[in-house]
Order: C-alpha cells, then structure tokens, then sequence
C-alpha cells in the first residue's frame, strides 16, 4: 500500500533535512521582494499535453505525450480506495489490491511482474484513500504489450484458495510490520483519519483488523472484482513517447472488447461539521519520546477555501520559513522537526472527499500537548486577526506552485500520470491538472483570512498523541 508512497516520503523527508541541516551555518538569505516574485508568477503556466475520451463501456482515457525521453507509463486507477470497501471487511482493498498480481486471464501469478521487468521497466501498485492504482514505466517500444497486460488483468483474475490465503497472509505480515509490531506505527496517517471522523466510511482502520482480514472469501473476492474492477468504474492514462492514433489504436483493441458494467454507487462519505475539540491518546510500549499530532478538517475540495489551505499549508508548515516552524522549532526549541500537510496518503490534488490537514511532531516528555496547542493558536490567531501581507502571500504562492510542479515531474511520468487520472477518476476533467495554478494565483488575503478562521478553529481540530505506557515508564 505504501511501497510508492514510502518512496516519495522518504525522499522528500530526506530533502528537506539537507537543506536544513546546509541552513544551519549561515543565516538564509532574505525573502525576495514581492515585486520580484509576482514578476515570477506571470512565466508561462503549467500546461501539459491532454487528450481524453471514453471507449463505449465507459473506460476513461487519458494521453498526454511527452517526447523528451524513450519511456512511456501506463497507469489504470479504479474507483474504489480504502473509504468504501465493505464493511466487516475492513483492509479489503488493500487486500485485493495484492490479488491483483496473481495472475490474470493470460497471465499466470507474478508472470506480469517477470514481463515489466524482462522488458527493461518497473511498476506498483497502490492503495489510497479514494482509488486503487496500477502502474508500469517501460521503454517506449513495449508500450502496446503493457496495454495489453492491463487490459487482461481488467478482464478477469486467477482467483484460487491457495492464492488468496497466500495474500492474506502477506498482509496480515505487511500489517504487524507496519503497525502493530513498529513503534509509533500508524502514527498519524492511519490513526488520525480513525479518531477525527464521525463516518464509518472515514473512520475504520483502512489497513484492516487480522481477524477481518482472514474471514474475507473467494465469493468477496469475485464480487469485489466484479464491482469495482470493471472499464466504467476505471481510467487508463498513458504518458510518455507514443504516436496517439497508433495507442488509440492499442487501446480500443484491448479495453474495448472488455464488457460493461454498471458503475457501482458509491457510499456518502460526507463528515459533518465539526463543534468541539477530540482529543484522543494512544499508548504504545515501545516509544519513550511523545509524539503530538493536530489535524483539522479542511474545506471541500475545489472550493475557494480549499485552494487558500494550499497556501496556508506553505505559510505555516512547510519549509523553514514556515511561521510554525519558527515558533515551535527555532523560537521554543520545543520539537527538531515539524511535519505534516494535507493527505498523507498522496497529495491536495489527487483525493475526493473529507481529509485533514495535519501537522505532527514527536517532542521530549516535559513539553505537554496542552504547551504545543496553545502555541499552534498562537500562530494560527496571526492569520485570523488580520490578511497576510503581499510579501508572504507572493513567497506562499511560489512554494505552493513549485510544489504543484514537483508533484508532476516526479518519477517518470508517474506523478503526471497520478494527477490526470485521479482528475478525470473523480471529476470527469483531466484538464484540471493544467488549471490548478491558476487557481493557486486566485488566493487573496481576505481568502486566506476567512479560511483561517473557519477551518484552523480549535473546535474544528482532533488532537492525537501518543505516549509510553505505564510498562515502558517502569522499564526505565
């Protein structure tokens, strides 16, 4: 589930400590003057190549050329993630999604995998909050073979008692790795979603309990196939070096004989409003060290104030410029590190539905999360009281901008591919990825202002921390 998302963290997380740890033995250099940035703002704006369509049984397809290199990245999302799988089978998704390397219709267990990797590419798969993904990046010439492959993995699944014991038990070994066997495991990007929502759908532990997990059928795997694995429920996306006719060719060949199927309906997942602070404390054994996180509901996306959280993300926690890390890290002294953001399975640009911005530190015992909230409102009240001045506004659209841009050209395509397809999964509009910029540069002060006041209230905030258990404290 994590193994893309690992990668990306990790490597982002390593980023940002060498630059930090480069910062230390000289001041940095001063932000530049606004007129100098908003010079910057009108360069040309993000656009990528776009082709969309539908085949008649309601396949999604999306193409966006690029020549630069001989590589070519095919990616298949389905509308189904953690949110909306059954319940009483909570980690089924996640579950299939390792079904979904056991062989399909033409293509025995794990001969897929020996296939990308014959031919000189790679590939992973992924489960998120709102799609499960599927994706290989291989030299252009197999191009026709890779459609092929998914196309037959859509069509239809080896599906055998040997193989989904096998699965179920890789797992249930993948969950006591990750959480339940890890200090601070699950802390916060599976925690944080289970104490601040209301709805079951939001709020049931997405990497699934053992004993859902190991009651789950051949009869639940045919049916979730059949559900949600099917062309009107999916999007292809194909980014790289192609001719489009010859792909569009390809790709009616073998995702146009597939069947259609009616597209499932999904559950409501809205949250309600939330009127009062949670605070929610988890023990664990092996930690000696506190860890503090905040999360607060953020505002629907594609809304105004969804846009200005974009920002105020860049204005308060990211980076060393941030206004939270100078107060809690360089001013207090009461954390090294502060991390964070909205979406900690992805990014702001590739989820559909409730989410959280949080941010989350781990700090030394005589701090008391009450000392760390209060300080988070204190920061927060700055933004509240009155707009942000044209200096930090121009710096918090640069960062988030080049943000936007780092999430594009990351990984071989990948990153471009993850945002087109999660665009024309969940709104029917690929082209959105080449307005979001735009929309980024329609955020005024008076927009970040009321957003702060909405959406970073106290009462709209779940506190998670997490402390040693009384076993841990005799330990020592």
């Amino acid at each position: 589930m994590r193994r893309v998302l690992g990668a990306v963290t990790a490597a982002a997380f390593l980023g940002c400590a060498a630059s930090r740890e480069a910062a230390q033995p000289t001041p940095p250099p001063p932000a530049p003057e606004p007129a100098k940035v908003e010079a910057s703002a009108q360069a040309p704006k993000l656009q990528v190549p776009v082709e969309y369509y539908k085949l008649d049984n309601g396949l999604k397809v999306v193409l966006s050329r690029d020549t630069t290199a001989p590589k070519a990245m095919v990616g298949v999302y389905y509308n189904i993630g953690f949110r909306i799988e059954p319940r009483n089978r909570t980690g089924f998704a996640h579950l299939f999604e390792h079904m979904m390397f056991q062989g399909s219709t033409n293509l025995g267990k794990m001969e897929l995998a020996r296939l990308i990797q014959k031919n000189g590419g790679t590939f992973n798969g992924s489960t998120r909050f709102d799609f499960t993904n599927y994706f290989e990046i291989v030299p252009s010439n197999t191009l026709e073979t890779m459609l092929w492959a998914e196309a037959d993995r859509m069509r239809g699944l080896e599906v055998t008692p040997e193989n989904l014991k096998n699965q179920q038990g890789v797992v249930a070994n993948e969950v006591k790795v990750n959480v339940l066997n890890r200090p601070y495991g699950g802390f916060p990007w599976l925690d944080m979603p289970q104490v601040a929502n209301t709805n079951w759908y939001n709020a049931h532990n997405f990497y699934g309990d053992l004993k859902d997990l190991e009651a789950a059928t051949l009869e639940d795997v045919r049916a979730f196939f059949k559900t949600y694995y099917a062309p009107s429920n999916a999007a292809l996306v194909v980014v790289g070096d192609f001719e489009p006719e010859q792909v569009k060719g390809w790709v009616q060949q073998y995702f146009g004989a597939l069947p259609k199927a009616p597209v499932p309906q999904l559950p409501d997942i809205s949250e309600p409003r939330q009127e009062k602070e949670k605070r929610h404390d988890k023990k664990d054994a092996r930690v000696t060290r506190p860890a503090f996180a905040a999360g607060y509901h953020m505002p629907p996306v594609g809304t105004p104030e969804f846009y200005a959280m974009a920002l105020i993300d860049e204005i308060l926690l990211q980076g060393s410029d941030s206004a939270l890390y100078q107060q809690l890290v360089q001013k207090k002294g009461i954390t090294g590190e502060l991390s964070g953001g909205v979406n900690e399975l992805g990014n702001q640009w590739n989820y559909n539905g409730p989410m959280q911005w949080t941010v989350y530190m781990y700090h030394d015992t005589v701090i008391s999360p009450e000392t760390i909230a209060g300080e988070i409102d204190g920061v927060v009240a700055k933004l509240v009281e009155k707009p942000v001045d044209a200096a930090t506004l121009a710096r918090a659209r640069v960062k988030a901008r080049s943000r936007l841009y780092e999430h594009v050209e990351s990984i071989l395509g990948f990153g471009r591919a993850d945002l087109l397809a999660s665009s024309a999964l969940f709104f029917d509009d690929p082209e959105r990825l080449n307005r979001l910029e735009d929309e980024l540069m329609k955020v005024t002060p008076e927009v970040i202002q009321r957003t702060a006041r909405e959406y970073l209230r106290p009462t709209n905030r779940t506190v998670l921390t997490v402390s040693a258990s009384p076993q841990t404290l005799q330990a020592d």
